[in-house]
């Protein structure tokens, strides 16, 4: 099928706001301590994808729930000031998403995540917004918002003929009819496991793209990534030598950017390539969005 390129990058996703603290160790039962910092960011793996891919340069839709708090007007702003077009981002009644991480002073953490407004993006709501997207080349989404979502904004993608990217995370079963709408499916290697119930190689994931008529990527950190198409030779692709600083959100930058690359025409390899430089270059700075490249540092 002829797909639309260079047109909107749409991401259907969470929009999370991150309080973290350090401390020299995390408090015991009924003990408090003393923090020796905090600091608040913006998260969510829709939100960040969709960030890494206007770092890029792409026309980015962002479709998601936030709640009709402070903390949800802040995260819009966040997004705005990225470029990114927000008309598609509701209000809820429920708080807007929020993560508590503790991270001690060995580098150890503990994370709890509230989804808040991400859980409240119904099915309706998904589809209407995306259809108001004249002309959307790829349309990204993940597992942190209610999978009924998922399932009609590919849907709604299919009509519009655009690519349609999964990232399953967090790792869960997936519905047959989201796969089936999937044009891409991006995992990485637990998510590749729990999926398949294999573990990772090249002939694994060869066949889980035969069996689903549609391209894998699975994502192995500072091993890289594997490429399979149906009826294609697989690629494995090698990841830099990067100096690590902290790994969150690396994976999230990958597939912003291989959106951006298939939005803008590339061949899928090499739209995996820019993803595996983004990941890359994110690893060697602290925070999550913060430490995403531009496409002048590329």
């Amino acid at each position: 099928m002829e797909r639309p390129a260079h047109g909107a990058t749409v991401v259907v996703g969470s929009i999370n706001v991150d309080q973290t603290v350090d401390c020299d160790r995390v408090p015991q039962e009924g003990e408090t301590l003393f923090g020796t910092s905090f600091s608040q960011s913006f998260g969510g793996k829709g939100a960040n994808q969709a960030v890494m891919a206007a770092l890029l340069g792409a026309d980015v839709r962002f479709v998601g729930q936030v709640g009709d708090d402070d903390l949800g007007a802040a995260a819009i702003a966040n997004l705005q000031q990225h470029g990114i077009d927000t008309s598609g981002v509701g209000r809820s009644e429920v708080a807007t998403g929020v993560a508590s991480i503790w991270v001690e002073a060995n580098g150890a953490n503990r994370i709890l995540v509230v989804p808040g407004a991400n859980g409240t993006l119904d099915a309706d709501g998904a589809a209407q917004r995306l259809s108001t997207i004249p002309s959307p080349s790829v349309v990204v989404a993940q597992l942190e918002v209610p999978i009924g979502a998922v399932r009609a904004a590919f849907a709604q993608a299919r009509q519009s003929r655009a690519i349609t990217i999964l990232n399953p995370a967090p790792a869960s079963e997936v519905p047959e009819q989201v796969l089936a709408d999937t044009d891409w499916l991006i995992p990485n290697e637990t998510e590749f496991a729990i999926l398949t119930g294999e573990e990772v190689s090249q002939d694994a994931a060869r066949n889980f793209a035969e069996r689903w008529e549609c391209g894998v990527i699975v994502t192995l950190g500072a091993d890289g990534a594997i490429v399979a198409e149906p009826g294609k030779d697989t690629t494995r692709l090698s990841a830099p030598p990067v100096e690590v600083v902290d790994t969150t959100g690396a994976g999230d930058a990958f597939v912003g950017a291989f959106a951006v690359g298939l939005s803008s025409g590339l061949h899928p390899v090499a739209a995996a390539e820019l993803g595996v430089r983004c990941g890359s270059s994110a690893v060697t700075k602290h925070g999550t969005q913060s430490s995403y490249p531009t496409a002048d540092d590329l």
